[in-house]
């Protein structure tokens, strides 16, 4: 392929993910770091000319972001989107999918040159009236192309999210963009282990569009691994479908350099990490990159790209008991050791990584398990680097060992396990809650208050208590009244009863999803969705036989098919645009429907399509038709070639 022809149907994003603007803000040794990043992403994505940017959620620190944040916000995205640089993609799936209704390159009003789409993650997730976010103010702005926005109602059962894509085209090069914003890990965990909640839409097999050709990209914010002592906390990869290629996986800070391929699917999983320390823990000290992902037909590959802004960090752990210059009773010895020590790490961050711009002080950051000694003050002995460092009041963490780690440590000199702060939080609020009020409530869900309770505490909802409360009171009066046994109803005591057995109803509800999740979920080593694994040799367990009661409805119904000709959205390239030519910039910023001439000129240079077969046109994931085509073994099943 030649080099022009192949740049014309390549199409390139750049990935960043958990920017997390406005974090120490109040720092002002640190207040800029946030935004450095930030400004110096976008400049990479000029540098490289990349079609698109996509962020992986946590634009904001803050659930409510400072004006100032949001002003600077708006700043960088401005001077770097705006502007009379031609967009050489197409978007041909229906644009409600998008906060905005509207992909903001066609809009008539804006002159977008970088468009940028997100995801919001759970520092800037939507909530209180109208289930907003500070993502919406730059989606209404249209500065950014906001979706993978979920809406669970009620609280009979975890609810039931609908995945489906944006697609994307360029050239010859078709994708299909899966997006899920954050949504707390036990109730997507939930979702995704109870039969019928999660439904995959995928794109409908057209000519010149087969179902296969779409190259399946997801990305999404939630815990990868567990971040505690609960199963619960975290999202498993047999939990996603098999027909994906690539998983873009944000809210892990670490940043992974190379694509990993699942250990259960067919995908490959790239965790590009956070932009800036939010923490100052051991996975934050590693280098900050970004990801330039190329996609050429069925072929893909990923280039990394180091932020350079980013404030130099040195992490280090010691073991005072393991020191033979110390003596652990003695406050001095143990002083004088922890500054050398500091003064070498200082010394390997400035060498390591230079300052980006002069007065650059680095991070410094060592975890001190004292188990069996004395200690010292952490302030006093921050003083004496004030000036060398940004963060003189924390240079020290103390931990100790669990008793059944220092029992281990006599054995076999095993350190002890330690804690991340967010676990404090979730036991302080959801765990609490469902711990001391577990069957006690009678009304009020305990998930739905825990829930409340959290969003009151962390994001400041003056109001999340009173709508979880008359939400609650509404679904159960509504269940009442409706009711055979309302209409006998003759004194309080009846009444009672009434709402005892609705409540009875939805704890037996829920208690049954969670038995057919557990029934229905695949082992640790089963594939995705029972398929049989070919790469890894391992049969597909058998389907558990349900009682009919308790089966999940069928999603093969006709509301699961999308017609294209419903939406005036979706619609291919014309015969005369080809599919290797960008549409010119008036088709870019608004659409028009075909004239009566057009359409009969269109009918006659190319033959008749069925509107539901057209590209853009989606069908369920269950159809019978798409899982008979997924379980057989065509030539273009499995992973996709990287290059």
């Amino acid at each position: 392929m030649a080099a022009d022809e192949q740049r014309r149907n390549t199409l390139k994003i750049l990935i960043a993910t958990d920017n997390h603007l406005g974090v120490w803000e109040r720092d002002n040794v640190r207040r800029d770091d946030s935004f450095d990043a930030f400004e110096e992403v976008f400049e990479m994505a000029q540098r490289l000319e990349v079609d698109c940017v996509l962020l992986g959620g946590d634009l904001f620190h803050e659930n409510k972001p400072s004006r100032s944040t949001l002003i600077r916000a708006m700043g960088t995205l401005t001077r770097h989107c705006l502007s009379d640089k031609p967009v050489n993609f197409q978007v041909l799936s229906d644009q409600s999918a998008f906060e905005r209704k509207c992909v903001n390159f066609e809009d008539p009003n804006l002159n977008i040159g970088m468009p940028v789409f997100t995801i919001h993650g759970n520092h800037d997730d939507p909530s209180g009236d109208g289930n907003l976010s500070s993502v919406d103010v730059l989606s209404s702005c249209g500065l950014v192309n906001y979706f993978g926005k979920m809406t669970l109602g009620g609280s009979q059962g975890p609810g039931k999210i609908r995945l489906a894509p944006v697609l994307l085209q360029k050239g010859s090069t078709k994708v299909a963009l899966y997006g899920l914003g954050h949504i707390r890990d036990e109730r997507l965990g939930r979702l995704f282990q109870t039969p019928g909640c999660v439904e995959w839409i995928r794109p409908k097999e057209s000519p010149g569009y087969p179902t296969d050709d779409w190259f399946n990209i997801f990305v999404l914010h939630q815990n990868r691994v567990q971040h505690g002592q609960h199963a619960k906390n975290c999202i498993q990869e047999k939990c996603l479908a098999s027909f994906l290629d690539l998983v873009i996986w944000g809210h892990e800070h670490e940043c992974i350099p190379e694509p990993q391929e699942s250990a259960v699917g067919n995908f490959s999983i790239l965790q590009p990490g956070s932009s800036v320390a939010t923490a100052l823990s051991e996975g934050e000290s590693k280098p900050k990159h970004v990801f330039v992902l190329d996609i050429l037909g069925d072929k893909w590959r990923t280039m990394r790209h180091e932020i350079k802004s980013v404030r130099p960090y040195e992490f280090a752990q010691v073991t005072l008991a393991d020191q033979m210059e110390v003596d652990c009773q003695n406050q001095d010895s143990i002083k004088k050791f922890l500054e050398r020590r500091v003064e070498q790490m200082l010394e390997k961050a400035l060498k390591d990584k230079p300052p980006a711009k002069p007065g650059q002080k680095p991070l410094i950051r060592l975890r001190v398990d004292y188990t069996g000694c004395s200690t010292i003050s952490s302030q006093i002995f921050g003083q004496m680097f004030v000036g060398k460092v940004a963060n003189p009041h924390d240079l020290l963490l103390w931990t100790r060992a669990s008793k059944r780690n220092r029992d281990a440590v006599v054995e076999d000199n095993a350190l002890g396990s330690y804690v991340r702060p967010e676990e404090h939080d979730q036991d302080r609020i959801d765990e609490l809650i469902v711990a001391t009020l577990q069957h006690d409530l009678e009304i009020l869900p305990e998930d739905e208050l825990a829930n409340a309770l959290r969003n009151f505490v962390d994001k400041d909802e003056k109001g999340a208590l009173a709508a979880m409360y008359n939400a609650s009171l509404a679904e159960t009066q509504k269940a009442a009244i409706a009711s055979d046994a309302a209409r006998a109803i003759e004194d309080e005591q009846h009444v009672g009863d009434v709402i005892s057995k609705q409540v009875k109803q939805r704890q037996s509800k829920k208690e049954v999803a969670a038995a057919l999740g557990r029934a229905r979920a695949p082992g640790p080593t089963a594939p995705v969705h029972g398929e049989e694994n070919a790469h890894k040799g391992r049969p597909a367990d058998d389907d558990v036989e349900l009682p009919a009661s308790a089966r999940p409805p069928s999603s093969n119904t006709p509301n699961d098919v999308i017609n294209a000709e419903s939406s005036a959205d979706v619609r291919p390239p014309t015969v005369d645009e080809g599919l290797d030519s960008p549409r010119t910039r008036g088709a870019q910023r608004k659409r028009t429907r075909l004239s009566s001439a057009t359409k009969a000129r269109a009918a006659t240079a190319t033959p008749a399509v069925n509107a539901a077969e057209r590209p853009g046109a989606f069908v369920s994931s269950d159809d019978e038709e798409d899982v008979r085509r997924a379980r057989a073994p065509p030539s273009r099943r499995g992973r996709r070639r990287q290059a």
